[in-house]
């Protein structure tokens, strides 16, 4: 029952990781194609803002993905080096998580 209960884990591991990696990639392009169409119409004031707040949400979400990954990751870290590893990665993005969404909240206020 065990060796099934880590197969699954592993195995649900590896997808949430490739949905980590598909947030950011189809953020980043969204966001590219965003920014050439800001650039390309001339940019009416803030409208760079918005599309660096848009991709900083993409983010955010592919770091909570890559989070909830290590997360289960730790669920079959047979070992105490792979379970350290595992806290640093988490440790770094959830600092990374907690300082992007604070950028976002400060962008999101509005100027004086």
């Amino acid at each position: 029952m065990q060796a099934i209960i880590y197969e699954l884990a592993a195995g649900v591991h590896l997808l949430v990781e490739a949905i980590a990696v598909l947030v950011v990639g189809v953020g980043s392009i969204v966001s590219l194609v965003a920014l050439m169409r800001v650039e390309l119409r001339g940019a009416p004031h803030g409208a760079r803002k918005e599309v660096w707040r848009t991709f900083g949400m993409w983010l955010l979400f592919g770091l909570e993905f890559a989070l909830a990954a290590d997360i289960i990751g730790s669920i079959i870290s047979p070992s105490w080096i792979e379970i350290g590893q595992l806290a640093a990665i988490a440790a770094i993005r959830t600092f990374l998580n907690h300082f992007l969404e604070q950028d976002l909240d400060r962008a999101a206020e509005p100027t004086a």
